[in-house]
């Protein structure tokens, strides 16, 4: 392999001489050989259009000639579209703040415009990673607000499939509206439900995560850019500050708005914090929903038989015709390693110290994994599973019919005890409670028609008791 000599402050290190990246971005490789895991290309494009917007703010306010401002930008646009992604090599585990992340962006966009500018990588003289690109700027704001770039492209997108999730569900509890079937409470027999209102309740508990969503986004758009090393601002200029916010929002498409104060903003991690306790709350409400379809799914002989996902791959090595809950099963442990990151991210947010958190990179891999494997498994679940669902209606009426929990519609008529004396009866002897309740005549038998029609057993009314 041929190699270049660059240097730093530290001494000489060599790079591969076809190399975007220079020095410290090598350092950090060399340093650091933990894991192959880079960063998620959103945060790469992020990262990129943040120096982007840098570079055209710093021309605007005069302190970067137009020339070097305009070929930086260019070498910008390149990677943005999608051009040298293999050129940003920095782990994830790594020195503290996000450094060599920044710096991997820098080298590589700055010998991107030098070769544009007809010369040779590592010559920067013509454009200098930190004097140029870097400048006006920090890894302790330039990383933060990358990361919150990042967050919203990853949650907004998660929210999308939400949506999709949502109405998925809504339409399946249309599909189910007329089946009667047991509801259960501790996991034993309880009041009818209509199997149509079990879906519409996990379509509204998974449709409430949009709003917590829209809640984090508008606060993860209050980013710390200007605030340089620790918050003063030291070495960017008040009119950057203004320039670069207009143009990155304009980059982004989303509307950024400058810290209330840069010091706390360029210390708390509370916002990242926030953002993975939402999807860590979606994440738990899944895990909770896919139990109650595996439950419902469970036999075909054995177990409750109401409902049948669908059948997506064998479900044993050993035993013929087997099939599991397989996409359920992915749900919840996708939903695990969510839950499992957000812990990582509530020991990082409050690992800071001072003026600054250096945990940065770990939180923001815990955050894109998680929304990126969160998103991805919510779509399949939907395909794969959600939309597929079979409801098996005729055992669902015939379990309905036998279950203690029909005997609480008895107790506005004929008090508790009374109707306990039905159900007891009914259990004894294998039939109906509607049955043994015409047998022991507690009342009229059309009366016990209307109180056990089906709907309105799974009605919210109350119905009143007659004199």
């Amino acid at each position: 392999m041929k190699l270049r000599t660059e240097h730093d402050y530290l001494g000489k290190v060599n790079v591969p001489q076809d190399a975007y990246w220079g020095v410290q971005t090598q350092r950090a490789v060399n340093n650091f050989p933990v894991s192959d895991i880079k960063p998620c290309p959103e945060f790469i494009t992020s990262l990129v259009m943040v120096k982007r917007a840098a570079a055209e703010a710093n021309m605007k306010a005069g302190l970067l000639d137009a020339k070097k401002a305009k070929v930086i930008m260019r070498a910008a646009d390149e990677i943005i579209s999608g051009k040298l992604r293999d050129q940003f090599i920095v782990g994830v585990y790594q020195a503290g703040a996000g450094t060599s992340n920044n710096m991997n962006a820098n080298e590589v966009i700055a010998n991107r415009a030098i070769e544009l500018l007809g010369g040779n990588k590592g010559d920067y003289s013509l454009i200098h990673p930190n004097d140029d690109v870097n400048k006006s700027q920090s890894t302790n704001d330039v990383i933060p607000t990358t990361m919150r770039l990042t967050s919203i492209v990853l949650l907004l997108r998660l929210k999308h499939t939400v949506d999709y999730m949502e109405k998925a569900f809504m339409t399946k509890s249309k599909e189910f509206d007329s089946i009667v079937k047991s509801g259960r409470t501790h996991l034993m027999d309880a009041a009818p439900i209509r199997l149509g209102q079990e879906f519409e309740a996990w379509a509204r508990i998974i449709g409430k995560s949009k709003a917590r969503i829209d809640s984090v986004v508008e606060k993860l758009k209050e980013i710390n850019i200007g605030a340089t090393a620790i918050g003063t601002g030291l070495n960017a200029n008040p009119e950057y500050r203004m320039y670069i916010i207009e143009i990155l929002s304009k980059l982004s498409g989303y509307t950024f708005r400058s810290a209330e104060f840069l010091p706390e903003a360029t210390q708390s991690m509370s916002d990242f914090l926030e953002a993975s306790a939402v999807i860590r709350t979606l994440a738990a409400d899944l895990v909770k929903i896919t139990n109650d379809l595996r439950l419902l799914n469970s036999g075909p002989i054995t177990g409750f038989d109401e409902i049948s996902l669908p059948a997506i791959q064998p479900g044993s090595s050993i035993m013929p015709g087997k099939v599991n809950p397989g996409m359920a099963e992915a749900v919840m442990m996708v939903s695990y390693q969510v839950i499992g990151n957000d812990n990582a991210i509530l020991l990082a947010a409050q690992a800071g110290q001072l003026e600054l958190n250096v945990t940065m990179p770990l939180i923001i891999y815990c955050l894109t994994h998680s929304l990126t494997i969160l998103n991805n498994i919510c779509r399949l679940f939907v395909d794969k599973a959600v939309l597929g669902i079979v409801a098996h209606k005729e055992r669902m009426e015939k379990l309905v019919s036998k279950t203690p929990g029909v005997g609480l519609a008895l107790n506005p008529y004929i008090g508790y005890e009374k109707a306990a004396e039905v159900v007891k009866r009914a259990i004894e002897e294998g039939k109906s409670i509607k049955d043994v309740a015409k047998e022991m005549k507690v009342l009229p038998s059309k009366q016990l028609d209307e109180i056990f029609d089906p709907f309105k057993l799974t009605s919210p009314d109350t119905p009143k008791k007659k004199k």
